[in-house]
């Protein structure tokens, strides 16, 4: 990037060289204009993290009617719409190219590297070949700059005889030398401008002499000042102007797009006795450089896609370079060479080369949607697994959880009340909304926890979607805790946890559990065994508060279930679980027995089944005649399942004993050789290892045949259970 504008000037003062008009004194890039923008009315902010800019108002030739900060420009140019009411008629928009990094500094002749830093030199560097006004010892001479090199380095000043000026001086070259780079010892390095004045005298100068370089060519001057500030670390934010270019008898709306920051929302909720109060607040941020006065301010609860898009950098597309079969130069061959010059010695054997390169960029872009987290739902059966039976009906303990919320259409909006006043950089925490809602006091009991959790069921009963936020709870006593606040439509509950209530204890004294089969199947390759699992429970409850407390107990059990015994049941839609409730007053103690029944389902892969285990099913009581009786043929069929089993076993242990046997005559036979020059049939080694060869196929092959046979029997199996559908 460029050097600091300031650290170039003080530079240059410090060696009493080079100064450029255009680099120690840049106009900026567009000029703010407020007074002829065209005023803000309207903001609507978005989740998304962008904003829609509304201004209005009668449209002048001399109007800079959009004044946007230069990362904006392309999503103003991407989006902005005009409206008007039939009498304006636009006819374009003029706007200054943004100009790139990259185009800046090929537009100023500064090195071309995006990372690469400009030097004072390299400043100079640029200027060559320019009419250029040098101003030196009070001296003023007009010319091309021709050459800038290295000059011998001139000895510093003698220090002061004061201390203070010894000690600044010490300073001075030590900064100096840092920013330099090594030179010799009290001396500082320069540098020498040859220029080639009007009418052709030559002259020299000394850098370190040098007050000041100015350009001739005006031109030069802005594409250096343009270079400064597209590099600079604010260049996104220097504000930009877009001009419409309209006629119009009738003021005009004009709306963009731009980046803002994420609105976030806020909340406090009041519990007083059976009423609840609920207030939302926003978190604003004006990060413009333009205040807001009394813009009317709409946040929106919503995610609309939006993306970025390069627009207003010029860009430049490549084409193939076609050129004449014999290279031709642009330089003369001999300008400043000889021929022998030119061949060189060649001692190294090296040769010349020539190359090009070119480049191209493209966008792209993808919205990815997550789709929404939940328990429940149809589940992949699997061997031994327990899940919930839709073939028994028992309940749905889901359908006292309240009516899904509604909202017109996909986003929804609120509106500040009046208009928002606020300085530019500022941030602000508005109010949205002030309403009572529906919200109980409980205390919320988890799995065998003996503690039991501060909470409130709030119900939505606004007529608006509550965006999700961070929510401080308060009571007629002070604070009470903090959670957050999920997303709610209208009608939608959540459950809030805030704190850890002390004066309630709760534990169960006694469980037993019990499963009736109702009915068996066989379904995909898995012969389901649905049953209704019934839990007999005894609570425990003491209540030290002064108060009624309503105590929340979240069941591990499927939505298809019944409960008896609380005094009410509810239902957590975050945690797809039902609830039951239980009334405990004031200093007092509870103890209620509870019959909860759950329709289930056993899953068992035929392959894990046994004869045995089918002779039991067969046995239950619940089952039509017709289903027991098939259950016992099956049975009858995987006896020779497992007959097959129990054959195979054993073949596959006898297959391991003549391996062994196999194994320790091969090591014998090695080990003593065979020297005897008998025939092969004659060694009794031999003999006996082709023996156990000959078994251990045999022994293989029928394996293969009972494992067969048992896929076969198996299937016989499959088959019969298939009546059970």
């Amino acid at each position: 990037m460029l050097p600091d504008l300031a650290l170039v000037c003080r530079r240059a003062a410090a060696l009493g060289i080079l100064v450029l008009s255009a680099g120690c004194h840049v106009t900026p890039a567009a000029s703010p204009a407020a007074a002829s923008a065209l005023p803000l009315k309207k903001l609507r902010l978005y989740e998304t993290g962008v904003g829609y800019f509304e201004r209005s108002g009668n449209i002048s030739s001399s109007s800079d009617s959009l004044p946007v900060p230069a990362s904006h420009v392309d999503d103003a140019l991407k989006t902005l719409i005009v409206l008007s009411d039939g009498k304006a008629r636009v006819t374009g928009i003029e706007f200054d190219s943004v100009l790139s990094g990259g185009l800046s500094r090929s537009l100023a002749a500064l090195p071309s590297g995006a990372d690469t830093p400009v030097t004072y030199r390299d400043v100079l560097e640029s200027l060559r070949g320019i009419e250029v006004e040098v101003t030196a010892d009070d001296e003023t001479w007009i010319g091309q700059l021709a050459e800038v090199t290295e000059a011998p380095s001139i000895p510093l000043s003698p220090p002061t005889a004061t201390a203070a000026g010894a000690g600044a001086s010490s300073a001075a070259g030590k900064a100096g030398a840092a920013e330099r780079g090594p030179v010799a010892p009290d001396t500082q390095e320069d540098l020498y401008l040859t220029l080639i004045q009007r009418g052709g005298a030559v002259r020299r100068l000394r850098a370190s002499r040098v007050d000041q370089v100015r350009p001739v060519d005006p031109a030069v001057a802005d594409r250096l000042g343009a270079a400064v500030g597209a590099l600079s670390g604010r260049a996104a934010q220097l504000r930009r102007s877009l001009r419409v270019l309209a006629q119009s008898a009738a003021p005009v709306r004009l709306g963009y797009i731009a980046e803002t920051p994420v609105w976030r929302s806020t909340y406090r909720l009041l519990l007083d006795g059976g009423r609840a109060r609920l207030q939302g607040w926003a978190l604003v941020h004006n990060d413009t450089d333009e205040p807001w006065a009394g813009v009317s301010v709409e946040l929106v609860n919503g995610r609309p896609d939006s993306f970025l898009f390069p627009l207003s950098a010029p860009r430049y597309a490549r084409r193939e370079l076609a050129h004449p079969d014999e290279s031709l130069s642009t330089v003369p061959q001999l300008a400043d060479k000889t021929p022998d010059q030119l061949w060189g010695d060649n001692a190294d054997g090296s040769t010349t080369g020539m190359g090009f390169g070119s480049g191209e960029g493209r966008l792209g872009g993808s919205h990815v949607t997550r789709p929404p987290q939940f328990r429940g739902g149809g589940v992949a059966t699997r061997d031994g697994s327990t899940e919930e039976s839709d073939a028994l009906s028992i309940g749905n303990l889901a359908e006292v959880a309240q009516a899904a919320g509604v909202e017109n259409g996909a986003l929804f909006t609120y509106r500040l009340a009046g208009g928002l006043h606020l300085r530019a950089h500022g941030s602000a925490l508005v109010p949205f909304t002030q309403q009572d809602v529906e919200a109980q006091r409980l205390t919320w009991f988890e799995g065998d926890e003996e503690r039991g959790r501060s909470g409130a069921r709030l119900a939505n009963t606004t007529a608006q979607t509550l965006p999700s936020g961070p929510i401080a709870v308060y009571e007629a006593s002070g604070f009470a805790g903090e959670t957050g606040l999920p997303r709610l439509k209208p009608r939608e509950r959540a459950f809030l946890l805030f704190g850890l209530d002390l004066d309630v204890e709760l534990r169960t004294t006694s469980e037993r559990l019990e499963e009736v089969t109702q009915r068996i199947a066989f379904e995909s390759g898995y012969l389901t065994e649905h049953f209704v699992r019934k839990h007999r429970r005894r609570y425990a409850v003491r209540n030290r508060g002064g108060q009624e407390r309503r105590v929340y107990v979240a069941l591990d059990i499927v939505k298809n279930a019944s409960a008896r015994g609380f005094d009410a049941m509810d239902f957590d839609a975050a945690s797809d679980r039902p609830l039951g409730v239980l009334r405990v007053a004031p200093r007092s103690k509870l103890e209620r027995e509870v019959t909860i029944d759950e329709a289930l389902l056993h899953a068992l892969d035929v392959r894990s089944l046994s004869a045995r285990a089918l002779r039991e099913k067969s046995d239950i009581a619940a089952l039509s005649a017709a289903e027991r009786a098939t259950l016992g043929a099956a049975a009858k069929l995987f006896d020779e399942v497992e007959k097959a089993d129990r054959e195979t076993a054993a073949e596959k242990s006898t297959i391991g004993r003549l391996e062994k046997d196999l194994g320790r005559l091969r090591e014998h036979l090695e080990a003593l050789g065979d020297k005897s020059g008998s025939p092969a049939g004659a060694n009794p080694l031999v003999v006996r290892i082709l023996a156990l060869e000959d078994e251990l196929s045999g022994a293989q092959r029928r394996v293969e045949q009972l494992e067969a046979q048992r896929e076969a029997r198996l299937d016989a199996v499959k088959g019969e259970l298939e009546r059970l559908r």
